[in-house]
């Protein structure tokens, strides 16, 4: 490959541009060294062939090919809830005329539609899913989300309020008849069949039919939407089973009602939806109160920018306003608003939140800068970049992008389901014909009837999301913030955990982590760092101190009673002044050349050391020679050494990635537990070395900032650490709300213990079944007792979900 092919392709790994990058690895190019690294490390996705069809659909959405006139739309799409509905949306989507492709997935509520905008607008995408039976609406539509809250709460309602109505109907008067003198007495029993007998019969049962009828359809429509997607797609799950034994028992008592007979159940049709619905939603309702934990979180896109007009005077504009060429202004700690290149000023930039590199870089005039980048100190003037868009946006996009890919796992309880639905109406039916065949007459429906309300799967139902409830209410006592609930499936077979470095296995603050200074010089390199707005300098600055122990604040403050600093001047490369009547130095040694000032050969050596741990090596001098270093850098969280081992002596391989250079992650390619190391990934390059982990397993990422967004998006499972930006949380499954990294093990411990859960649920239901089934093939059990066993069985299934996962001493 020449160099001019080279420089025309994008990044082998990431697909970046390689303008300005002469790295190229057996004829293939790269943006940088930590994608070489990557790609040398883990291959081409097409060579690796383990688990091809469980990651055919996500490459199919990673390879697709968008028509150039096609628009990208991501609507948010309440009533999602499996497997199946993403297939069932993504099949309607793409017949709608104008779409050339879609992506759905039920984790995220999240679909994705390329369409034509001049042949269908955004407004009749979301017509055309939600007239599937579901609610779909602009990812920011805080309205839209609202009301489809209040309508999960409204079917809630209505189902308890109507719920209580029938059953009181049924306490109060049928269920005297039914049971006779078991348990009223024979008088009792004798008045209430009589009454039930004379024509005031009939408009008391209509009364609870019509109420019924509400129930089911009201409360139930979201369990019968997901029988009908399941029918639609020939994919049986829980929904299916639910509905059928529901709808069984609503049908047999409306037609007993028309052909004059005294026995109903509705009681059964009432009891199956109600429990079901609110199980579902008291899960619901677990998860939001987890997500109201992260509200503190702030989000970093910059909506407005300062445009420098002709005559030099600013104006306040949206990002959108922006047109490539245009000036704009960024003052000290402001984000830059979109990719562009500096064209007056001096200033450091911090980009870890879109590139992951923790120390500042120094940007000067001719230097290219990237949008969502901060400006530390000074005022710089940025010309706007020929497409006028930020990385942070370009960042947003691809999470969204993966998001909408990352197609959900089929749940334990649906596998079941599809073998259970067809083993149980083919149950009902045989036995209703042998009873036909046995002369039974019209009875023999009853017992079919039974049948299906037998195997009705309440328990089964109640066994996921319960034991899920709780596992996310026991993440929540412990500030672990769980979003989705097949968090708990999904990372309980993870082959690797990949850790980013700033700012999660680091604390990704400036502190001073080693000095050889002398308490009095020390403490005047940071009276006159306090001046700075450097982030090495304000590491510095934190120093200060007096000798009670107290904190000095700044030299101007009311309290002090003189200015030890008498003057000051900052450097591109550092900070000069006299305190005290001393002249200081605090910088980079080219600044102490710069000014004729002696670097001993002991200093420049240790300065040398500082920099190969990869952190930032600072002299101090005083009257004409360096004196001493300060090492700067981003401290580890406390207990990363015993996270990363624990997490490898359970069998599982660790990674660390970082955008920081080679040099900053060493201490990490050294440690025992770590089994590969890769720095300076840029964003898009380490998405896809999460992807190709993916390949060849299960695959965790653990990050905090906006840079680890896609990655966290990308990987099997997310888990962000909550202090850090809210782009990352919204692309991750969990948050560690604490910031403490050893909640990372706690998660795995909550995830087997929440899996053993729901086996042992699942487990308990299969009991009730193995038992009541056979009696009610046999003629012994009649719907009334099905259903009174259906409930017990249910709340055998609360009562056990309803206890801790896992001691809290533990």
């Amino acid at each position: 490959m020449s160099d001019t092919e080279t420089t025309e392709t994008g990044c082998t790994l990431c697909d970046l541009p390689v303008e300005g990058s002469d790295i190229v690895d057996d004829g293939k190019p790269f943006c940088c060294a930590g994608c070489r690294d990557v790609y040398d490390a883990l291959g081409d996705v097409d060579d690796i062939e383990a688990e091809d069809v469980r990651r055919a659909r996500d490459d199919s959405q990673t390879d697709r090919e968008v028509p150039p006139d096609h628009d990208a739309t991501f609507l948010e799409v309440d009533g999602m809830h499996c497997a199946t509905c993403e297939a069932f949306i993504e099949s309607a989507a793409t017949t709608i005329d104008g779409v050339s492709d879609a992506n759905s997935s039920y984790v995220t509520d999240t679909v994705r539609i390329d369409h034509d905008p001049d042949r269908v607008s955004t407004a009749d995408l979301q017509d055309e899913i939600s007239g599937l039976g579901y609610s779909a609406y602009s990812r920011d539509d805080s309205f839209s989300r609202r009301r489809a809250n209040n309508w999960e709460m409204g079917r809630v309602a209505v189902g308890v309020l109507m719920g209580m109505s029938v059953m009181l109907q049924y306490v109060v008067i049928i269920y005297p008849t039914y049971f006779g003198g078991l348990f009223y007495g024979d008088r009792t029993a004798e008045f209430f069949e009589t009454a039930l007998a004379s024509s005031l019969a009939t408009p008391f049962y209509v009364v609870i039919g019509a109420l019924t009828t509400i129930i089911l359809a009201i409360t139930g429509k979201p369990i019968l939407q997901g029988a009908y997607v399941s029918v639609r797609t020939r994919s049986p799950n829980m929904d299916l089973l639910v509905a059928i034994a529901a709808v069984s028992a609503y049908l047999y008592s409306t037609l007993s009602i028309a052909l004059g007979g005294e026995h109903i159940y509705y009681d059964v049709t009432v009891a199956i939806i109600v429990i079901v619905t609110v199980g579902n939603y008291y899960e619901s309702t677990i998860k939001d109160q987890a997500t109201e934990r992260l509200s503190d979180l702030t989000s970093i896109q910059v909506d407005e920018a300062r445009r420098v007009r002709e005559d030099g005077e600013h104006e306040d504009v949206t990002v959108e306003d922006l047109e490539a060429g245009d000036r704009i202004l960024v003052r000290p700690g402001e984000r830059i608003p979109v990719d562009g290149e500096i064209v007056d000023g001096d200033a450091a930039v911090d980009e870890a939140v879109v590139t992951g590199e923790s120390l500042p870089v120094r940007k000067t005039a001719g230097d290219a800068v990237v949008g969502g980048s901060m400006v530390t100190d000074g005022a710089v003037t940025v010309r706007v970049g020929e497409d006028a868009t930020s990385s942070l946006d370009r960042i947003a996009e691809l999470v969204w992008d993966l998001q909408s890919g990352s197609h959900g796992i089929q749940k334990l309880a649906d596998k079941l389901a599809t073998i259970f639905v067809p083993v149980v109406l083919a149950l009902a039916v045989v036995v209703t014909g042998a009873h036909l065949l046995l002369g039974s007459g019209p009875a023999a429906l009853l017992v079919g009837l039974t049948v299906l309300i037998v195997s009705c799967p309440c328990a089964l139902g109640l066994a996921t999301p319960l034991a899920v409830a709780a596992g996310i209410r026991d993440a929540l006592e412990r500030s672990i913030v769980v979003f989705d609930d097949s968090v708990f499936e999904r990372i309980r077979d993870a082959d690797t955990v990949i850790f980013d470095k700033t700012g999660t296995l680091t604390t990704g603050e400036m502190t001073i982590i080693e000095t050889d200074l002398e308490a009095a010089l020390l403490e005047t390199a940071a009276l006159l760092e306090a001046r700075s707005s450097h982030p090495v300098g304000q590491a510095i600055a934190a120093e200060r101190s007096v000798p009670d122990g107290g904190t000095v604040e700044a030299a101007s403050d009311a309290g002090s009673t003189a200015d030890p600093v008498e003057s000051f001047d900052s450097h591109r490369n550092g900070v000069t002044g006299v305190v005290d009547g001393d002249e200081i130095v605090v910088g980079h040694p080219d600044l102490f050349r710069d000014r004729g000032w002696e670097v001993p050969e002991t200093v420049a050596e240790r300065i040398a050391d500082g920099r190969e741990t990869g952190r930032v090596p600072v002299a101090v001098g005083r009257d004409g020679v360096a004196e001493g270093v300060i090492v700067v850098g981003d401290d580890l969280r406390a207990n990363w050494d015993e996270t990363l081992a624990s997490i490898s002596d359970a069998g599982i391989e660790v990674v660390v990635l970082t955008g920081d250079d080679a040099r900053a992650a060493e201490r990490f390619r050294e440690h025992p537990a770590v089994d590969e190391v890769f720095a300076g990934v840029p964003p898009e390059g380490k998405a896809e070395t999460v992807k190709r982990f993916n390949e060849a397993g299960r695959t965790v990422m653990v990050g905090d900032g906006t840079n680890d967004a896609p990655a966290l998006a990308t990987a099997d499972l997310g888990i962000a650490l909550g202090g850090g930006t809210a782009m990352a949380a919204d692309a991750a499954d969990v948050a560690l709300v604490d910031d403490d990294l050893a909640s990372v093990e706690t998660v795995f411990e909550l995830a087997r213990a929440t899996n053993r859960r729901v086996k042992g649920n699942i487990g308990w239901a299969f009991c009730y079944n193995a038992i009541a089934i056979p009696l009610a093939v046999l003629g012994l059990l009649n719907p009334l007792f099905a259903a009174l066993a259906m409930g017990t069985s249910s709340l055998l299934v609360v009562t056990n979900s309803t206890r801790s996962l896992i001691s809290n001493g533990e």
